[in-house]
Parts: structure tokens; sequence; C-alpha cells
């Protein structure tokens, strides 16, 4: 049986393997329980590895800050590459009020820090440690401690190092735990439900991008009779796209829309756009035909094609020819969920579904032409993901030199694999390669990545959490972080919610993202049911990583200046 122990208190890779997924087993299970509608999911898995750390559990401690910055690498990563098609556009539309609200959170951490450091007479390196664990940011730690070790000699900036560790270690629970209470208080507060606030901002995303529509309507304007479809006055900014016409009569013939088909009197018209598009194009031509006139009939079908194909990808519509080639057209275009009309100059990227008119054989040659597999779409790209791994830990320990700080600014391994990955993401493609992964594929790395990072923290904190608990001044430490993390977050709330009237959903998501707080926002994204939170986080997490890390280190600065 000294085999099995070995595999729990022993110190080798299968020990590290047991232990960190037994942690991680347990946290789960954990958070699978539910007390009044509310469950911590993944969050558990923190207080599980407190919970084995304490009984004696350990891990090769480099093994450890190994696996915990790794898995941090994945879950941001993926949450990159997910948020970044649509990043600008959400920070264009949403993004400048969150970050000021983010930066106001961060200054007021700053200020209720100063407060009390000097009310409570808490060492300065603790107040900064319960600084950088209560806003959960391990680059201000580093930041700070830098400065530590730049500013004093060297056996007083380690035990200040040291201090500011411990001080880290006690407040980084609560600094997970307290967003996360901060959440649910508000929804308590203002009596929000969840459901609700995810439809009302469904409903502002839609109006903003409305969808696409189709309308069969009858030619039925004198001044369009006997005219190209070419010689259509243009309706508004984005046209509705005609796919089909129907010749009068009964037994009238189905053709496909080209720009030298004439309109005749009766005539169908069927066109796919907006709904304003749509409304105008009604006006021009005429009224809308009965629901049983509103299919295709003969020889054309209209079918949906995936790009997959390397030769489709990152070329505009107007270069594959497919009118001339192969006698198609394209009526509309959905990427990432969002349904669009096709433009001449648009670009197809690697995973968009287009819908196609045409006849069979032709159908039949622009689906060989795009690729159209299934296959080939949930297959993930591995090389991809790992260049950029590689390139966002590069970009993220590049010191970046500050005016008036004695060393550079780091965004650290999570902000800088965050920033690449929303840029590959919307490049889409760099030569051969292509910067896309299928949905399953990016959630289970996302889960395996934050399950990983919050096991190892348990484990690292849980070995004298208790001792510093009962035989120090460990409560309250705990209690000024929580202060710290609670006054700045709970504010915001408020403000975000009375005055700039924000929607719950972006609410958690900005307070996830200003903590810079992984596990926060796979809690409420588990809370809510959505993954609408993570483009509100991704939207505010670098500005706020880069406040962060100034911070721990003005922090330190300003500390030193005052006391």
């Amino acid at each position: 049986m000294d085999w099995f122990v070995q595999l729990f208190l022993g110190n080798s890779p299968a020990q590290c393997v047991v232990v960190i997924a037994m942690t991680i087993v347990i946290g789960l299970a954990f958070g699978l329980i539910q007390i009044r509608g509310i469950r911590l999911g993944v969050g558990g898995v923190l207080f599980s590895g407190l919970a084995i750390g304490h009984f004696g559990f350990t891990v090769n401690p480099d093994i450890l800050s190994f696996i915990r910055e790794f898995g941090l690498i994945l879950f941001v990563f993926s949450i990159g590459i997910q948020v970044g098609p649509g990043f600008i556009d959400s920070l264009r539309r949403r993004g400048v009020k969150q970050n000021l609200l983010a930066a106001f959170i961060v200054l007021l951490g700053i200020v209720t820090t100063i407060i009390v450091f000097y009310v409570f007479g808490i060492p300065l390196p603790v107040a900064v440690g319960l600084f950088s664990g209560g806003v959960t940011n391990t680059p201000a730690l580093a930041a700070a401690s830098q400065v530590f070790h730049e500013m004093l000699p060297p056996d007083l900036s380690a035990q200040a190092i040291s201090d500011a560790g411990l001080g880290y270690a006690l407040a980084y629970p609560f600094g997970i735990v307290g967003v996360i209470m901060v959440m649910l208080l508000v929804r308590f507060i203002f009596r929000i439900n969840p459901a609700n606030e995810l439809k009302q901002l469904d409903e502002q995303i839609k109006a903003q991008n409305p969808g696409l529509n189709c309308m069969t309507l009858r030619v039925v304007n004198q001044a369009l009779f006997n005219k190209k479809l070419s010689e259509l006055p243009r309706t508004g900014e984005h046209p509705p796209v005609i796919s089909w016409l129907r010749e009068p009569g009964k037994n009238g013939r189905t053709i496909q829309a080209s720009a030298d088909a004439v309109l005749l009197p009766d005539m169908l018209v069927h066109a796919v756009g907006d709904e304003k598009g749509l409304k105008d194009l009604q006006i021009l031509i005429g009224p809308a035909a009965p629901e049983e006139h509103t299919g295709t009939s003969g020889d054309l079908e209209i079918r949906s094609f995936l790009v997959t194909r390397m030769e489709a990808i990152e070329k505009p519509l107007k270069a594959l020819n497919l009118r001339s080639r192969f006698g198609v057209s394209v009526t509309r275009i959905v990427r990432a969920g969002v349904e669009f009309s096709p433009r001449p100059d648009l670009y197809l990227h690697f995973g968009d579904k287009i819908a196609v008119i045409g006849p069979k054989q032709g159908l039949d040659e622009t689906g060989l032409l795009l690729g159209n597999s299934s296959r080939a779409l949930n297959q993930p790209h591995i090389l991809p993901i790992f260049i950029g791994i590689l390139i966002g830990t590069i970009m993220g320990s590049l010191p970046i030199a500050i005016p008036g700080l004695p060393s550079g600014v780091k965004l650290g391994l999570a902000g800088g694999p965050l920033l690449v990955a929303i840029f590959l993401s919307r490049m889409h493609r760099i030569g051969g390669m292509i910067w896309y992964m299928p949905t399953s594929a990016n959630l289970i790395l996302r889960e395996i990545g934050i399950a990983l990072f919050l096991a190892c923290v348990g484990l690292h904190a849980g070995k004298g959490f208790v001792a510093v608990l009962i035989d120090g001044s460990g409560f309250t430490w705990m209690g000024i972080a929580a202060l710290i993390t609670f006054i700045p977050l709970m504010a915001a709330a408020v403000i975000g919610r009375l005055v700039l009237k924000f929607n719950y959903t972006s609410i958690c998501g900005l307070l996830a993202g200003s903590m810079t707080s992984p596990a926060a926002l796979a809690f409420t994204t588990q809370m809510l049911g959505s993954d609408t939170p993570a483009s509100v986080y991704a939207s505010v997490y670098p500005f706020t990583m880069i406040l962060r890390v100034l911070a721990g280190q003005i922090l330190v600065i300003l500390l030193y200046a005052l006391g």
C-alpha cells in the first residue's frame, strides 16, 4: 500500500496529478450544490484547494506555479479568441463608459487602501498585499514587489516582499468571493431577474444589429414596368438583396434575379434584408404577396454552405465570381450568430454560413468551392493556439517604461495572451494559419484552464491559511481586505445601475473585468447561463490590467511618501 500513499503524500509527477485532479473533482462537485438557487460552480475548486492544502496535501511549488499560470493562460486565451471578432464593435458601442467605471473602481480601491493603512496602522507591505489580493491581481503584487526590491536594502526588501505575499494570500479568497457577493447583493437589492435582463440585453443587441428577413412583393408600381433590376432606385444604405423573380400567371416561371432581369406587371419579387430596407422596397415595388407565393419553384433551390476551404477564405465575394461561374447568387451571410447582407467587397471568413440560390448543378459546384465541411469546422487548429500563447507570453513579459516609475509595467501572463488572442481572432487568418476555435473546443479549454488555476491558488494558500487566522492578525487583515474589495465594487455597481442604467449582465461582466478575475467571470456566465458578460469583461480587462499594475507600484510609492 506504500505506492498508494505516495500518490497522495509523495513528491512525484504522479502525485501532483492526483492531488490537483482530486482538488478539482471535489471542488466541482461542491460547486454543483445549490443553495436557494445559487451555486458556486467552478468557484468551488478554490475552496476545495484551501481545505486540501490545509490538511497537508502539498504539491511541488515550482510545478504548482507552472500549472497555475498555464491554466490562467488557457482561460484568458480562449476568452480572447471568443470575444475578439466583436471586441472593437463592443468597445465602440459600450466600452467608453464601462472603462471609465472600471477606472473608477481602481482609483477608489487605491483611496480605500490608503485610508485603511492610516486608520488601522497595518504594515505598508501588508497593505499593498491586501490591495493586490483584494482585487485578485497577481501582476499588481509582482509590480509592487519589484518596487520593494529596488527601493529597499536586500534584507528589508525580502521581508517586505514576504509580508506582501502573506497579505495577498489572506485577501485573495475574499477577492474572488467578494466580487461574487457584490453581484448577488446587487441582484437582491434591485430585485433583478437575470432571465429578464438577458432578454432585454438581447433585444438591445438585436436593435443595434438587426437580423435579416425575407419578403415576396408583387410589382404594381407602373413606373417600374419593363425596367431592368439594375435600374431600380437604391433604397437605403444597405438595400435588400433580390434573390428570385416569378413571372405573372398561375404557372409563372421562377427565374434567378440578375441585373438584366426585366420587371413585369404582377411579377413576384423575393428579397432578403433588414426590416427597414424591406419596408422601403415594399413602398417602391408594391404590396407583399400571400404566403403561398413565397417559396421557390422550378429549377431554383436555396442552400446554405459553410466556408471551410482555404481557397475561399479571406477573399471578397466579387473575386469568387459565383454568378458568372456557377449561375448562383448569395442572399445572406451568418457570422458568429449575426446575419448581414452580402456585399461585393465582403471578405469571407472560416466558418461563415452563406445562403445561396441557383440551379442544382451550380449549387453543387459552389459547395465544392466553399468546402462546406462540418468536420473541418469542428476540427481545432492546434498550431495557431500555441503560436498565440507563445507570442502572448512574450508580450506579457515585456516591460513597458512609464515615466516616473522605477520599473517597467508588464501586462503579465494574463493580459499578454488575452490581447494577442483578441488581435489574432480579429485578423482571422495570417498566411496559412486560421485563428478559429470551435465553440465546444473553446469551452473545454476555458473550463480546464480556470479549474487548474483555482486549484493551484487554493492549494498554495491553504498551507498556512488557518494558522495565520488563528495566531496572528489574519481576521483583521481579512476584514480590511474585504473593505478594499467591497467598497469600490459596490459603489460602481450602484452607479452603473442607477446612474448609467447598465444592464445587470453588463454590470457582472464589468465587475469581473475590473477585478481581472477569471473566477468571477466563470461564475457569472454559469449563473446567467450566457457568455454575454465575456464581451464586457474583455472590453474592460486590458485597460484595467494596465491600471492595476500601475496602481500596485504607485501605491508603494505613495504610502512611502505619505508615511
